[in-house]
């Protein structure tokens, strides 16, 4: 099966609509290391299992077969998440 390598990230938005000042946080995946969320240990796993839960629930299909999560430790002791979505 096919692969890409993605890295997850969690990105504050803040609303500026009718609901300004709104602030959520959004979980998305980036090609790019460099775009990881370098996350501290603590907090890793609830990310973790959020993204698994829905990527699992709602982002298979299509060619869209899987999605796999490792930990990769930065020089500093944080922690990056690596997604491997398998393809085909």
């Amino acid at each position: 099966m096919a692969t890409n390598e993605l890295y997850l990230a969690v990105v504050p938005m803040i609303n500026l609509s009718e609901r300004f000042g709104l602030t959520e946080q959004f979980l998305t995946l980036f090609p790019e290391r460099r775009f990881a969320t370098e996350f501290f240990e603590d907090e890793v796993e609830a990310y973790i299992s959020t993204f698994e839960l829905r990527a699992n629930k709602y982002l298979v299909g299509g060619h869209v077969k899987s999605y796999s999560v490792s930990k990769e430790r930065t020089a500093d002791g944080r922690v990056i998440v690596k997604v491997v979505q398998g393809v085909g």
